[in-house]
């Protein structure tokens, strides 16, 4: 049985949410919320709360599941829309950036 949970527009960059999710991706349900508690990133918290969310959505679907046999089977981050931005620059010019945002998804799954 898998589950999933997904976190669409987080404002982070995909390529910094890839670098939590790399360390969840196929530990133990417990162990991985563990990591993410002790990490010191920013989208830590928001990786956390996708985690548990694919944990409750496992729990709810099935009476007969064992919490603590859960185990991410699959952790990905996509990129989402970027919004483009215009900040001034000297001489009446203005430089453009670009703020991304991503898709967090998450599946656990208690089958080997």
């Amino acid at each position: 049985m898998e589950k999933r949970a997904v976190m669409r527009f987080a404002r982070v960059s995909p390529q910094k949410a890839r670098l939590v999710v790399d360390l969840i991706r196929g530990r133990q349900c417990g162990d991985a919320i563990n990591i993410l508690k002790s990490t010191n990133k920013r989208v830590a918290p928001q990786v956390e709360k996708v985690l548990r969310s694919a944990i409750n959505n496992a729990e709810s679907g099935s009476s007969d599941v064992d919490v603590d046999k859960l185990y991410v089977k699959r952790a990905y981050v996509n990129e989402g829309p970027r919004t483009k931005r215009v900040r001034p620059a000297p001489m009446g010019r203005a430089y453009r950036y670009q703020r991304r945002m991503a898709h967090i998804v998450v599946e656990v799954s208690d089958e080997e």
